[in-house]
């Protein structure tokens, strides 16, 4: 997501990845390396952009939430043709807990900021500014729009191999019909007391 970001926001700007130096790091390491300095800038994602900000001062200098990738869970084909079931129950928790962030925001911080070690204030800006938990959460259109606009550029870039056919394969990478059963069934389900 960071990366995707990253060249959707240099194009946008009329710049490529060579206009800039590109130095890839690993999450946590890019947040120390503004920090420090060794970098001007960092694409990067929560919690460590909201914590870099909210305890190093740090400045978000550009936010577009049209350029997001969200979140996907991401597993093998073998996986899913052999344990769909297995894969559902993961997809029928994660919407659990989607809906209940949504009816109990607050308490959600809270858990977040204990479990994950990270400040109240850091949780709450990364829960109530930075997450969508309100959009359908069956990859779908929004996913592909977002995706598909990476392709250009990557193949601008030379970051694919000549001839190869990327919207098939984004086509392929989508396997919305087990969360599309999961969340049908979750959105009508009584809760749990």
């Amino acid at each position: 997501d960071p990366y995707f970001f990253l060249l959707r926001s240099l194009d946008a700007a009329g710049l490529t990845g060579t206009d800039v130096e590109v130095v890839n790091l690993q999450h946590a390491d890019g947040r120390v390396a503004l920090e420090r300095g060794d970098v001007d800038a960092w694409s990067g994602l929560d919690p460590h952009m909201a914590a870099s900000e909210l305890e190093a001062g740090s400045k978000l200098i550009y936010r577009n939430i049209d350029f997001n990738t969200y979140g996907f869970l991401n597993a093998r084909e073998d996986f899913i043709t052999r344990y769909p079931e297995l894969a559902a129950t993961v997809i029928e928790q994660y919407e659990r807990a989607r809906q209940w962030i949504l009816e109990n925001p607050d308490e959600a911080a809270q858990i977040l900021a204990d479990e994950s070690k990270m400040t109240l204030e850091v949780a709450r800006k990364v829960l109530t500014e930075r997450t969508v938990l309100d959009l359908d959460p069956v990859p779908g259109q929004t996913q592909i729009d977002v995706l598909t606009a990476v392709i250009p550029i990557m193949v601008n870039e030379n970051q694919v191999k000549p001839g190869t056919d990327l919207p098939a394969v984004l086509a392929e990478l989508l396997a919305p019909e087990i969360a599309a059963s999961v969340v049908t069934t979750t959105a009508t389900a009584t809760p749990a007391a």
